[in-house]
C-alpha cells in the first residue's frame, strides 16, 4: 500500500506542477520495480489524467500497455478513465475501440464516449452512439444530454434536438445547470431564439454561463438591441461580466452600429483591466463597422499580444475599407513577425486586390499563397478566381481552375460568377450545363442571375424547373433570384407567385423583392409591397426604405419622397447612413435642393462618407459645383478618407460647371494624396468632362492610356463630345470603336449621324442612317414623366 501511496503522490504532483518529462521517468522507473495493488487503481487514473492534461498520447499508451499488463481491463473505473484520455488526446478511434472491448460498461462509460465524439468533431458517432445506449436501456445523466445537445446544434438537428429536451423533462433534470445551459446553447445556436428565451426564463439558477449562452445567442441570431438588453439586466442582477459576455456585448454593438455602447465597454475593459486578445479582437471589429479606422488600428497597436485572428480582423477591416497601402504596409510587419498567413487572411488580401483592381499586388499574393500551399483551401481558391475575374483576367481564372486537382462545388460557382462578371452569359450557361459536381443553393442563383441577361423567358422557366428538380423552391437564395429575374423580364404575375408560395418572408426577402422592383422602374409595385409589409403588422427596414427612396427619385415623386422622410423619421431611420443618403437623393432629383441639404445637416452628426458623397452628387446635379467642392473640403477637414465614389461625385460637378483644372487636379490627388487607384466610373467621369468642355483629344488620350479596354459609354460620352463640337474625323474613329463593340448600339449611329449633318456632310450622314437600316437597328424612343 505505501508503494502504490507513493505512486499515486508522484503522478498527482506532476499532474499539478506539469514538470513533465523527469516526472514521467520516476513513474516509468517506479512502476517496474515496485508492485501496485490491483484494488487500488487511483495512481493509473491520476497517470491517465496527467496525459489529458499534457495531451500526450505516448505516455497515455503506456500506461494503457501498464492496464492490460497488471489485469485492470476488467476494471470499469480504470478503462473508464482510458476511455476518456485518449478522447482528450483527440485519439477518438483508440477511445472507441477500447470502449467495445470494454466487458462492462456503465452510464459513465457511454456519457464519456459521447462527451468526447462531441468535442472532437465526430458529431454523427455522438448521435449514433447516444441511441445505442438508448436501445441499451441505459438512463442518461445530465453529461450525456449535454454533449448530444451540442451534437445537434453543430449539425443543425433541431428536431433531434427538441426530442433530447424533451427527454430532458421526462427524467427530470431539465433544471439542472448544466442541462439548461446545454438546452439553450443548442436553440440559440439553431437560429431558435424564442425556444431558447423560454428556455431561459424557465431555469431556476441561471449563471454566468447561461447568460453568455442567451446573450451569444441573440448576437447570432442579429439581435443586437435585445442582447445589450440582457447585458444590462445582467449587470443590474450584480452577476460579474466574463471575457465571453464581453466579445458577445462588443458584436452586438457592432450589429446595431452602436459606436458610444462599443466605446463604454472598452473603457470598461480598460478599467476592470480585462484585455484578453478575444475582447479586444472583438472591439477592432467593432470600430471598423463603425468607420472608425484610426480607432481600429489604434486598439490594434496596442495589444501586448496578438493571435492570428487580431491580424485578420484588420485585413479584413482595411479590405472592407478599400486601403491597399495600409494592407500591404501591415502585411510586411505580419510576415516580420514571424507570423503564417492562413485562409482567412490570404481572402481578405485578394479581396482588397480585386476590389481595387490591383493586378500587380494579386499576383505576388497568389505567388505566395501557391508557394505555402494554399491552392487546397476552398475558400482562398474562391476569392482567388474572383481577384482575378473583377480584374478581366479569365486565362488566370481558367488557368487556376484547371489546376485544382479537386474542384469544389464553391469553385465551380466562383467560375460561373467570373463569366457572368465578364459579360460571357453563354459560356456561364455552358459551365452550368456540364457542371462536375452537384449544383447546390447558390449555383442555382448565380446562374438565374445571368440568365436575366438575355432576358430570355424560356430560358428563366427552364432554371426555375430545374431549381425545383434539385429541390431548391423554398429555399430563400434561390427563391430571391427566381423573383428578380421574373421582374426583370417583365413577368410580375410569376415573380409574385413565387412569392406567395414562400413558407416565411423574412426582411432579406421583402428587401430583395422591393430592390428589384425599383431597379426596373416598378415604383408603384413597390410602393404596393411596401403597403403590404406594413398591413402585415412587420416594420420596413432602414434598406427598404433606401430602396424606396430611390425609387422615389428616379421617378422624381417629390410627395411620396416626403412621405416616406417623414415614416423614416418616425421610426428612427433618418440618421440612418443608408437612409439619409437615399434622403438627400430623392429630394435633389425632385429639385429641392434646399430640403436635400437640410437633411444633409441634419445627418452631418453621421460623419459618414456615404452621406457627403451624396451631397456632393446632389450639387452636380443642380450645376453648383463650388457648393460640391467646399462639401468635399469640409469632408477631407472631417479627416475622413473619400472614396471612389466620392471622386466620381466631385468631378461630375466639375464637369458640369466647367472647372477643368480642378477636376484634373482632383483626378491627379486621387493617386497622390489618397492612395486610391481611379476605377473605370472615374476614367468615365474624366473623360465626360474633358468631352463636355472641348477637350477631344485630350479625352482621347486618356481612353487610349487608362488601364481598362474602353467600354461603350466612355466611348458614347467622347462621341457626344465630338457631335457638339462638330470634330467629324475623331467622331469617325470613336464611332468606329463603338460599333466594333456594340454592332446593334443604336446612339453609336445617331451620334455620328449628327456629327455629319451638323458639319452640313448629308451625304455621310445619309450613308450612316441608311446603314442603321441595313442591319435593322432601331433609335430607341426617348420619353418624358411628370408627377400628377
Amino acid at each position: 500500500m505505501k508503494a502504490s501511496a507513493l505512486g499515486s503522490g508522484l503522478v498527482l504532483l506532476a499532474n499539478r506542477a506539469l514538470n513533465i518529462h523527469p516526472l514521467f521517468q520516476r513513474f516509468s522507473s517506479f512502476s517496474y520495480n515496485f508492485p501496485v495493488s490491483r484494488n487500488n487503481p487511483q495512481n493509473i487514473a491520476a497517470a491517465l489524467s496527467l496525459s489529458e492534461n499534457v495531451k500526450s498520447f505516448i505516455f497515455g499508451a503506456q500506461i494503457h500497455g501498464h492496464i492490460c499488463k497488471l489485469g485492470f481491463t476488467y476494471d470499469t473505473f480504470s478503462m473508464n478513465n482510458l476511455v476518456k484520455m485518449y478522447c482528450k488526446c483527440g485519439f477518438m478511434c483508440e477511445g472507441l475501440k477500447v470502449f467495445e472491448e470494454m466487458p462492462q460498461r456503465n452510464v459513465v462509460s457511454w456519457s464519456l464516449i459521447i462527451s468526447g465524439a462531441a468535442e472532437n468533431g465526430e458529431f454523427e458517432v455522438c448521435l449514433e452512439t447516444f441511441l445505442d445506449m438508448m436501445r441499451d436501456g441505459l438512463v442518461p445523466n445530465e453529461f450525456t444530454l449535454g454533449s448530444v445537445m451540442k451534437a445537434c446544434a453543430d449539425v443543425g438537428a433541431c428536431r433531434f434536438g427538441s426530442s433530447v429536451h424533451c427527454l430532458s423533462w421526462k427524467l427530470g433534470i431539465e433544471q439542472n445547470v448544466f442541462v439548461g445551459g446545454s438546452t439553450l446553447s443548442m436553440y440559440a445556436r439553431l437560429g431558435d431564439i424564442t425556444s431558447a428565451k423560454l428556455v431561459f426564463e424557465w431555469m431556476d439558477k441561471v449563471d454566468v454561463g447561461c447568460w453568455n449562452a442567451m446573450i451569444g445567442g441573440y448576437t447570432n441570431c442579429g439581435h443586437g438591441l435585445e442582447a445589450l438588453s440582457a447585458v444590462s439586466l445582467l449587470v443590474s442582477k450584480g452577476i460579474k461580466m466574463d471575457k465571453f459576455t464581453i466579445v458577445s456585448a462588443i458584436k452586438a454593438c457592432s450589429i446595431i452600429q452602436d459606436l458610444d455602447s462599443g466605446k463604454e465597454l472598452h473603457g470598461f475593459i480598460l478599467r476592470h483591466r480585462l484585455t484578453s486578445t478575444e475582447a479586444m479582437n472583438a472591439l477592432i471589429d467593432m470600430y471598423f463597422i463603425n468607420g472608425r479606422k484610426n480607432s481600429a488600428l489604434k486598439t490594434f497597436n496596442s495589444l501586448q499580444s496578438r493571435d492570428i485572428i487580431s491580424w485578420n480582423t484588420v485585413f479584413g477591416g482595411l479590405s472592407d475599407e478599400n486601403d491597399a497601402k495600409e494592407t500591404v504596409d501591415l502585411f510586411g510587419k505580419f510576415m516580420l513577425e514571424g507570423m503564417k498567413p492562413n485562409h482567412i487572411t490570404f481572402s481578405s488580401l485578394f479581396r482588397v486586390c480585386g476590389v481595387l483592381l490591383d493586378c500587380k499586388l494579386g499576383f505576388q499574393f497568389f505567388s505566395l499563397a501557391v508557394h505555402l500551399g494554399f491552392l487546397d483551401e476552398s475558400s482562398v481558391v474562391s476569392s482567388m478566381l474572383s481577384m482575378f475575374a473583377q480584374c478581366g483576367l479569365m486565362e488566370m481564372v481558367l488557368s487556376v481552375f484547371d489546376s485544382l486537382v479537386f474542384k469544389p462545388v464553391s469553385a465551380w460557382n466562383q467560375l460561373i460568377l467570373a463569366y457572368n462578371l465578364n459579360s460571357l452569359d453563354m459560356e456561364a450557361l455552358r459551365t452550368f450545363s456540364s457542371l462536375g459536381v452537384e449544383a447546390n443553393e447558390y449555383t442555382y442563383s448565380i446562374i438565374i442571375e445571368t440568365a436575366c441577361k438575355s432576358e430570355n423567358p424560356w430560358l428563366c422557366r427552364q432554371l426555375h424547373c430545374a431549381s425545383l428538380k434539385a429541390g431548391f423552391g423554398s429555399n430563400r437564395y434561390v427563391s430571391c433570384s427566381l423573383m428578380k429575374c421574373y421582374i426583370i423580364i417583365g413577368f410580375l404575375e410569376s415573380s409574385f407567385e413565387i412569392f406567395n408560395e414562400l413558407e416565411s418572408v423574412d426582411m432579406a426577402t421583402w428587401g430583395a423583392v422591393i430592390s428589384a422592383l425599383v431597379h426596373q422602374n416598378h415604383t408603384y409595385e413597390a410602393f404596393m409591397f411596401l403597403n403590404v409589409l406594413m398591413e402585415s403588422d412587420e416594420k420596413p427596414d432602414e434598406f427598404i426604405l433606401s430602396s424606396i427612396l430611390n425609387g422615389c427619385s428616379s421617378s422624381a415623386a417629390y410627395h411620396q419622397t416626403k412621405a416616406i422622410h417623414s415614416l423614416a423619421e418616425k421610426m428612427g431611420f433618418g440618421l440612418h447612413v443608408h437612409v439619409a443618403s437615399a434622403i438627400i437623393d430623392a429630394y435633389a432629383k425632385c429639385g429641392d435642393i434646399g430640403s436635400a441639404q437640410r437633411a444633409f445637416e441634419k445627418s452631418g452628426e453621421s460623419n459618414d462618407i456615404i452621406v457627403y458623397n451624396s451631397m456632393i452628387m446632389a450639387y452636380a446635379h443642380h450645376g453648383l459645383a463650388w457648393q460640391a467642392i467646399q462639401v468635399f473640403e469640409k469632408m477631407r477637414n472631417a479627416n475622413l478618407q473619400p472614396s471612389q465614389a466620392t471622386f466620381v461625385s466631385v468631378i461630375s460637378a466639375c464637369a458640369h460647371f466647367g472647372l477643368i483644372e480642378q477636376g484634373r487636379s482632383l483626378f491627379r490627388t486621387m493617386k497622390s494624396d489618397y492612395n486610391i487607384i481611379p476605377s473605370r466610373d472615374n476614367y468615365g467621369c474624366l473623360v465626360d468632362m474633358l468631352s463636355r468642355n472641348g477637350f477631344l483629344y485630350d479625352a482621347r488620350y486618356v481612353i487610349e492610356s487608362m488601364p481598362f479596354s474602353p467600354w461603350p459609354a466612355i466611348l458614347r460620352s467622347l462621341l457626344s463630345g465630338c457631335r457638339i463640337y462638330g470634330n467629324r474625323e475623331l467622331g469617325r474613329w470613336t464611332a468606329e470603336k463603338l460599333l466594333s463593340l456594340a454592332p446593334q448600339n443604336d446612339a453609336a449611329y445617331v451620334l455620328l449621324s449628327k456629327v455629319y449633318s451638323e458639319g452640313n456632310s448629308w451625304e455621310d450622314a445619309a450613308k450612316i442612317r441608311k446603314g442603321m437600316t441595313d442591319r435593322e437597328v432601331l433609335k430607341d424612343p426617348g420619353y418624358s414623366r411628370v408627377e400628377t
